[in-house]
């Protein structure tokens, strides 16, 4: 029994210096350190400032190229009457200018989608792969001297049969110049 008897009070000598050291302050309060951190009562009072006034929406511009800017125009009825679209379904890209791209391809289809772009007045067909189904996650068009991307950046917009999602438009020109708009992406009867 001599034994157990060393080590209980070795145990006893061991928790009291674990509860002494647990009630103490590990580290000094130091004096200067207080007194930065404390506001002077002869002070003023801190006020915060306002953030920065936001300007106007910054304008969609041409990246790149020769330097010549492209402009996108929306479809009117006109153009699509002028140059009619065959296929079952449609999607199309509008934006706040109107609708500037429209495509029509079949369900089920390894043809390609035709679409219409009108680029300053003119009306410019383009075609993706993959019929109406290749068009419902975003496409890639392209056209003579140009491609288009489409690319979805949100989830459905509204519920109902064909709810518009979130999407940008990139329009690349052959001589390396873009343009990209915000809009949105909808496909459906």
């Amino acid at each position: 029994m001599p034994r157990s008897r060393p080590l209980f009070l070795f145990g006893a000598a061991a928790l009291a210096t674990l509860a002494l050291a647990g009630c103490s302050d590990p580290k000094p309060k130091d004096a200067s350190n207080q007194a930065a951190s404390a506001p002077s009562p002869d002070a003023p009072p801190t006020t915060l400032t306002p953030p920065p006034e936001v300007g106007p929406p910054v304008e969609p511009r041409t990246v790149g190229g020769d330097g010549s800017e492209i402009r996108l125009s929306p479809l009117s009825e006109g153009d699509l009457k002028g140059q009619p679209l065959a296929g079952e379904l449609a999607c199309g890209f509008s934006a706040e200018q109107g609708s500037l791209l429209l495509a029509k391809g079949n369900v089920g289809s390894r043809e390609p989608a035709q679409g219409l772009v009108k680029v300053g007045d003119y009306v410019e067909r383009i075609a993706a792969p993959g019929g109406f189904d290749g068009m419902t996650g975003g496409a890639t068009f392209s056209g003579q001297g140009k491609t288009i991307r489409i690319a979805l950046t949100g989830p459905a917009i509204g519920g109902g049969e064909s709810p518009p999602r979130p999407a940008t438009l990139t329009y690349m020109r052959a001589d390396g110049a873009s343009l990209t708009l915000p809009g949105r992406w909808t496909c459906g009867p």
